[in-house]
């Protein structure tokens, strides 16, 4: 419901609020344009009685002056028959220059007020701002929840480009978008009566004045007490009226002046909703407070960019959901599908799930988590596949299933499977779907498979789980999950370094390059469009698309594309198709390729130390991020391999690394050499050093297989015990991200 609210108001508003937030960017520049262009007396240096004095000398036609919020001193004048208005110093009383103000500006700011529609468009600019105000609150909601709670709203945002940028500028934005809409919003209801402005001062015209020559206007006692920076609007007694007075308006209040006496005819204060109503106006303008207003032309700027990253955010949920055919009912399906997820990707696994279980000859329903049925007549096993949201909360479409699932009394004669979505880098990976089995196993729910999950939306590993549910069914499952093709690149094979062959663990460095027809001249690249090798850096993967194959497979990338090659490392493994391909890939061999960037796994900025930890091929990113160490900040690699002698992968890079220090320390283990010792093993006797390190504030990068990684996670919250933290805790800090396969 929540992303409903933030979803639908932010369609239904997208036009306008560009419009309002592009024209609202433009106007906030005036305030400070005229501050840089007025000069401004300090607070009790410059009368009212004393500007009138300097103005005389040069403006003895002087009519009326005005004083702008940003303090500009405008006088009206009239001279020999001609009206004139001046924008004057205030400390000399000379002109600056005529005044006259901006077409453009006037123009602007009635497209912002009113999308040049009178009424109508004040009406429109007034929901918008409503609107805005539920997006903006709407949206604190969803990243709070996002990111595990409201104390973990600045930390690092994981997810697609338009994601993260959608979530970053919104967390900078955020405050000065809520200000302006709610202060929009108010201004706009009082324009239509719907709220009350209050009163501004309008003091009776009195009936009577002292009779006398009139005193010079540098005398009155009342424009003595009145301070420039108070000063509203000042209108001259006219020489020749009898009855003539002065008339003065200041934030306080206003009233008439007897210009014998000097003091005041009558009198009237602005009231107190009246007082809120400015400044209301000034929090919305900036008028009266420049910094402010740039401030929220800044933040106004990101709508443009909001609108339009939240548009392809909800297109691509929108599109992502697919349509499945021949969905039995829940009551007549032997096989029951529940899904819970939070932007639709979990449903693609769950539509090639459906539809292989619907060809093998079951009746299958497909429905999500919150449609939990208290029964279902004629089923034999249901099946859950659901990711998880923020820090284990539940995805969108099964918000109601613990709720659902309490309610129901008796265990089923059917048996369940889980089977859980995520991110290994997140602290409570599949957090949700271990609820679930937890729930599950506490009501006495038959389990047909225990809990299993995929890491990063992997189809391999989805492909495997089918295979072990179809061995709980008695019958071959090949879920082959194809997400829509993305373009690819081709890449030639240029060079490759061969290790590993005397222990039985081939392994290849491979670097490609474009075919040498791609390399054409700029012209021609511009004048074909062509953008040659794709944008990536260490740490991204690669998906390659073996011959005669419609599902990618991924390889970290050792490389940035500023290096002018994509590197990657390959172990051959028995029956793998895209193993076996690439390692047998000869020089100019070509393969088809796409990049998927993978923010998520890479140094954070600054110089804090940072411990990279691999085995096996899990050091091609570590080594990229070593290669591009040129600030030379602390980094430790820990690195394991089977022999010194066959698998030392990027020996003599390493060492020129630890020369020009780029690299700090290099910790090399190997399981078939004397010492017979893993990774973890030497991570686990540098405990003292890496725990010092820690508390430095180090970061930690894991890469390579699950094994590995659960031995090395398992090791290193040991070792950060005794500092009364865990690796949750790091993971939550963004200080232990993992790369796992």
């Amino acid at each position: 419901m929540l992303r409903q609210l933030h979803s639908l108001p932010g369609l239904i508003a997208a036009v306008f609020a560009i419009v309002l937030g592009v024209t609202g960017a433009i106007l906030s520049l005036n305030p400070a344009l005229e501050r840089v262009n007025t000069t401004v007396p300090a607070a009790g240096t410059l009368s009212v009685a004393e500007l009138t004095a300097k103005l005389a000398l040069h403006y003895p036609d002087a009519e009326q002056i005005v004083r702008s919020p940003s303090g500009t001193l405008i006088v009206y004048f009239n001279r020999d028959g001609q009206v004139g208005i001046d924008q004057a110093d205030p400390l000399t009383g000379a002109s600056i220059a005529p005044y006259q103000p901006s077409a453009f500006t006037r123009w602007i700011k009635n497209l912002h007020r009113s999308l040049l529609l009178d009424t109508t468009g004040r009406a429109l600019v007034g929901i918008t701002a409503l609107l805005m105000i539920l997006l903006a609150v709407s949206g604190a909601m969803l990243l709070a929840a996002r990111m595990g709670g409201w104390r973990q709203l600045l930390q690092p945002v994981r997810g697609t480009l338009s994601q993260r940028l959608h979530i970053d500028f919104a967390r900078v934005a955020i405050v000065g978008l809520l200000l302006s809409a709610l202060t929009g919003a108010y201004l706009s209801a009082s324009t239509f009566e719907l709220i009350s402005e209050g009163v501004e001062a309008d003091p009776e015209l009195p009936l009577e004045v002292t009779a006398g020559v009139p005193a010079a206007i540098e005398t009155l006692s009342v424009l003595k007490a009145t301070d420039f920076n108070h000063l509203r609007e000042l209108v001259y007694s006219h020489p020749g009226d009898p009855a003539g007075m002065y008339s003065l308006s200041t934030d306080q209040g206003a009233g008439y002046i007897d210009r014998v006496s000097g003091a005041w005819l009558s009198y009237q204060n602005h009231d107190a909703t009246h007082a809120f109503y400015e400044f209301m106006y000034m929090l919305h303008t900036g008028e009266g407070l420049w910094w402010l207003g740039l401030l929220l032309g800044l933040a106004a700027l990101s709508v443009p960019l909001l609108t339009v990253t939240g548009t392809l955010i909800w297109w691509k949920r929108q599109s992502s959901k697919p349509k499945l055919a021949n969905n039995s009912s829940a009551n007549s399906a032997d096989s029951v599908i529940l899904v819970g997820s939070e932007s639709n990707t979990t449903w693609g696994f769950a539509k090639t799930l459906h539809d292989t279980l619907v060809q093998a000859g079951h009746r299958v329903h497909t429905a999500p988590m919150n449609q939990l049925a208290s029964h279902y007549r004629a089923a034999q096993r249901l099946l859950i596949l659901t990711a998880t949201y923020g820090d284990g909360d539940a995805p969108a479409s099964a918000k109601q299933f613990l709720t659902r699932l309490e309610k129901i009394k008796q265990p089923p004669t059917f048996a369940t499977a889980i089977l859980g979505f995520g991110e290994r880098q997140y602290p409570n990976f599949c957090g949700f779907a271990k609820q679930v089995e937890s729930a599950l196993q506490a009501k006495g729910w038959p389990q047909l498979l225990p809990l299993d999950t995929i890491n990063r939306q992997s189809a391999q590993e989805f492909n495997r789980w089918g295979h072990s549910l179809g061995t709980a069914l008695g019958a071959e499952l090949n879920l082959l999950h194809t997400p829509v093709r993305p373009k690819t690149t081709t890449l030639e094979l240029v060079e490759r370094a061969d290790y590993g062959i005397a222990v039985q663990a081939p392994t290849a460095v491979l670097r490609f390059k474009l075919p040498k027809e791609q390399h054409s001249s700029p012209a021609l690249k511009r004048l074909f469009k062509r953008t040659g090798m794709p944008y990536f850096e260490a740490g991204d993967l690669v998906g390659i698309f073996p011959p005669d194959s419609s599902i990618a497979r991924f390889y970290s990338l050792a490389s940035a594309s500023t290096d002018g090659t994509l590197e990657i490392c390959v172990r051959q493994h028995l029956g793998g198709v895209c193993s076996n391909f690439l390692y047998t890939l000869p020089i100019g061999g070509r393969m088809e390729a796409f990049i998927q960037p993978n923010p998520n796994f890479r140094p954070a900025t600054g110089k804090a130390p940072v411990v990279l930890i691999g085995a096996g091929t899990g050091i091609g990113p570590l080594v990229g991020f070593i290669r591009h160490n040129q600030t030379q900040r602390p980094m430790y690699l820990y690195w394991g391999g089977r022999s010194p002698e066959s698998d030392f992968l990027y020996e003599p890079e390493l060492n020129s690394y630890l020369k020009d220090q780029r690299l700090t320390e290099l910790n090399a283990v190997f399981s078939r050499s004397g010492e017979r010792a893993y990774v973890q093993d030497k991570v686990a006797l540098d405990a003292e050093k890496l725990r010092k390190l820690i508390e430095g504030n180090a970061q930690i990068l894991v890469c390579g297989g699950r094994d590995m990684a659960n031995s090395v996670s398992a090791t290193i919250n040991a070792i950060i015990a005794p500092l009364g933290i865990d690796l949750a805790t790091l993971k939550g800090q963004g200080r232990y991200l993992e790369d796992v396969y």
